[in-house]
């Protein structure tokens, strides 16, 4: 490996900033990478290697030119395949848009683009980001750069692998149900939901439209920070999007410190089904915390034990609706168009050609529940328990007076590909600790705290803030990373196996 794909993307930025090195010198470093290791790892669909390196050149000869750069211009991305690329396949992960190349960008992406933000390319994932290990891509899994044989979380695990095989200092990926977090704890990397309705989602091919956030992943807290200021604000196309300020993300990761805070740990997340090594480590941050001079409380949050059935009513019957829109007549694949078949059979056809079974259960589980004579039982009773778990939020933040929540973020490390395949229920359980954020619209960010004994594989540890209170998980992140670095004398990653 070169010196340039082990630097931060903070540190990249400043050598370009300086001219110590060229944004043409960074990227082709990390191309090379790309064409070394990614073979093996299959972190990315598609490497768009000479949009790259014509990104990395407008911003050479602005610095020629001698106009200010911004904080992240020139440092290479790896961008989850779910938002849409003007000019380059946008897949999500299906067979049924294959080779569908987008006539526009989506905002997430402009922004990137108008920031100097040079994307080598689209990551793998989970079908339409469905799952949680990126076996459900109709592409391949992708390996965890830690042990190639076990999963780097989903839906987002080209992102999160791609970050932690030094392939991209930075990546995207998307959470609704945990796809950015999940992945990141177990690859020893760093992720954050923003708040729901903070990056715009126009152009984000919708899985969950109430639940869909998309965020950044890096290998550091200051990293993710810069990204989430880049990609985030009010965008009048987005009729979710939130019309306010971005908190100050950059300012609270430069400027860690819990001294006073408050620190509810959430009394649901622990007991039955959580791997002995990820508690053990996630008591040692809590007493970490506590070292650092935050006060730490039990917190009780009894909905969150229906979260994960309420979720799994939600997000199917939101993805029944979503993907009517995939019918093989406006774009994408067309299977069985031979002029002798109905339009509802080319439809049919194509629909079972096109996605994959994860896709097809949750469709007709959806289907099912948003049906006459079950809506109320099904989809109106969860939706009555999401109000629920929002009051838990709610309560524990108000009058139980905590400033952010902590958690492990999943129950067990990363787990053999195939392990899980045949086991749909197994597998949702991946996202226990996650899903209640998405629900309520909080922010959330999982960031490394250790290594599981049993296993040697990274471990997460989650922490949650209010809504609009995104700046807290950078606060708290920043000065739980620099405390855990002090103490392992370096950074986590630096102990997982070269590729």
């Amino acid at each position: 490996m070169t010196d340039l794909i082990k630097l931060t993307a903070a540190e990249i930025a400043a050598k370009i900033a300086s001219g110590e090195v060229t944004a043409v010198q960074v990227t082709e470093a990390h191309l090379a990478r790309i064409e070394a290791v990614d073979e093996k790892v299959n972190a990315f669909l598609h490497v768009d290697r000479e949009g790259a390196l014509a990104q990395a050149r407008a911003v050479d000869e602005k610095r020629a030119r001698g106009e200010k750069l911004g904080p992240l211009a020139g440092v290479p991305l790896a961008l989850k395949d779910i938002f849409t690329t003007k000019g380059i396949p946008t897949t999500v992960g299906s067979k049924i848009l294959e080779g569908w190349i987008p006539p526009y960008d989506a905002t997430l992406t402009r922004r990137l683009k108008e920031a100097d933000v040079v994307i080598l390319g689209k990551t793998n994932m989970d079908e339409f980001a469905m799952g949680s290990s990126t076996e459900n891509s109709a592409y391949g899994p992708t390996g965890n750069p830690w042990d190639l044989t076990k999963i780097p979380g989903g839906s987002g695990g080209g992102s999160s692998a791609a970050l932690a095989s030094y392939e991209a200092p930075l990546a995207i990926g998307t959470d609704t149900g945990g796809s950015i977090r999940q992945p990141a704890a177990v690859t020893g990397t760093v992720g954050v939901k923003p708040t729901y309705g903070a990056v715009s989602r126009y152009g984000m091919v919708a899985f969950s439209s109430s639940l869909d956030q998309g965020g950044p992943c890096a290998r550091t807290v200051l990293d993710a920070a810069l990204l989430h200021e880049v990609i985030a604000g009010h965008d009048p196309l987005d009729s979710t999007s939130i019309d306010a300020p971005v908190p100050p993300v950059v300012e609270a990761a430069r400027n860690g410190d819990v001294k006073g805070m408050r620190v509810g740990v959430v009394k649901q997340f622990r007991g039955e089904g959580y791997q002995a090594g990820v508690l053990q480590r996630f008591d040692e941050s809590v007493e970490l915390l506590k070292e650092l001079g935050a006060e730490v409380i039990e917190v009780d949050c009894p909905s969150f034990d229906l979260a994960l059935a309420a979720y799994y009513l939600i997000a199917p019957s939101e993805c029944s609706s979503n993907l009517a829109r995939f019918d093989a007549m406006r774009y994408g694949l067309r299977v069985g168009d031979d002029g002798t078949k109905s339009a509802e059979d080319v439809t049919a056809l194509t629909r079972e050609a096109g996605f994959g079974d994860e896709v097809k259960r949750r469709v007709i589980l959806g289907t099912y529940a948003l049906s006459s004579g079950y809506y109320d039982a099904y989809y109106g009773s969860a939706q009555k328990v999401r109000t629920l778990i929002t009051r838990d939020f709610e309560k524990a933040f108000g009058e139980g007076g905590v400033d952010v929540l902590i958690s492990p973020t999943t129950p067990t490390t990363a787990f053999p590909i195939g392990e899980r395949a045949d086991d749909p229920m197994a597998m949702y359980l991946a996202d226990l600790c996650t899903i209640p954020t998405n629900l309520a619209g909080n922010a959330a960010m999982s960031l490394p705290c250790g290594l599981a004994p049993e296993d040697g594989m990274p471990v997460g540890l989650q922490i949650i803030a209010p809504a609009m209170a995104d700046d807290r998980l950078y606060r708290v992140g920043a000065a739980v990373e620099a405390a855990f670095n002090a103490r392992w004398g370096h950074a986590l990653l630096e102990e997982a196996p070269v590729l």
